[in-house]
């Protein structure tokens, strides 16, 4: 199961792109998460100061 990133509560900090290990979190207006790349690992949403990222 992917995670992903709710625009709505996402503060934009960059935080959760550093910390995935396989790139699948990309920077733009708001950041996203590539599902087809995203491993569910989970090491984005535990360094998430918003709680922004949740499993799909």
């Amino acid at each position: 199961m992917a995670y992903k990133i709710n625009p709505d509560v996402c503060a934009a900090c960059g935080t959760c792109q550093g910390e995935c290990p396989v790139g699948a979190i990309s920077e733009g207006d708001v950041y996203s998460i590539n599902p087809d790349e995203c491993v569910s690992c989970g090491s984005c949403a535990d360094v998430c100061p918003c709680e922004a990222i949740q499993p799909e």
